[in-house]
């Protein structure tokens, strides 16, 4: 019997060097179980978009929709929750982030760009207007700032708030001496930088936007790295485990 289908569904970008880091995560994803059958499919920008994948799915067979995504929000509430409706024998899986995993590989890019415990640390995600997905990322901050003793604050770049660049004000501003926000969670060494950590799965407009953000440094986004192909199947196999209860 074959394993149900493996819709691997990520935002879409304009970006060649974007889409490429992607492709090679579906492949890292289909060379991870040989014989699975995994597809392409986007929310915007790329096609296939994804209920033209859903509908084009052989009748009868089993499909489970894996977010390329890093936080629950519109496109997972909205998107894909409409495509997995749209056909029976198709269901949603969780979204890459957050995961201890996916803060333990921006620590490595962290350390891989030479911060240091006296750098501020900005985690800088794509953005949502769902509170949901400022949520996750807050969760995941929290799981950085349990690897790391820098000031790590969450910043978007679009749809919620503090913007990147309001962050990296506001950090400049700690670090000049003015404002005691930091005291709590560390504060702002006057010798030290601003970075900002990339928490953004590849190449890009969002990643483009963070270099022009006013920070010292910016890190790599999250791929190439095998981790994000791990957490994929692991959704996939969450997705299953949980219908097959729901169907007890």
């Amino acid at each position: 019997m074959n394993s149900p289908i493996l819709i691997a569904c990520a935002h879409g970008t304009s970006s060649t060097l974007g889409a490429a880091e992607v492709n090679a995560l579906r492949d890292g994803i289909a060379a991870l179980r040989p014989g699975l059958d995994v597809r392409e499919a986007y929310v915007d920008v790329q096609d296939p978009d994804l209920p033209a994948v859903v509908a084009g799915l052989p009748a009868g067979e089993t499909a489970v929709v894996v977010p390329l995504l890093l936080s629950v929000g519109y496109h997972v509430k909205v998107d894909i929750a409409r495509a997995v409706k749209s056909r029976p024998d198709t269901v949603a899986a969780a979204p890459l982030g957050p995961d201890p995993r996916l803060a333990a590989l921006l620590d490595q890019r962290l350390r891989e760009a030479g911060v240091t415990d006296n750098d501020a640390v900005i985690l800088a995600a794509a953005g949502s207007s769902d509170p949901s997905a400022s949520g996750n990322v807050e969760e995941l901050a929290g799981q950085l700032r349990s690897l790391r003793s820098n000031r790590i604050v969450a910043a978007y770049g679009a749809s919620a708030k503090p913007s990147v660049p309001e962050a990296v004000a506001m950090l400049r501003e700690e670090a000049a001496g003015g404002a005691g926000a930091g005291e709590s969670a560390g504060g702002v060494d006057l010798g030290g930088r601003v970075v900002i950590a990339s928490y953004l799965l590849a190449p890009g407009f969002f990643h483009d936007q963070l270099a022009k953000a006013g920070a010292d440094l910016v890190t790599a986004p999250l791929l190439p790295s095998p981790v994000l192909a791990s957490i994929a199947l692991e959704r996939y196999d969450a997705a299953l485990a949980a219908a097959a209860q729901h169907q007890a």
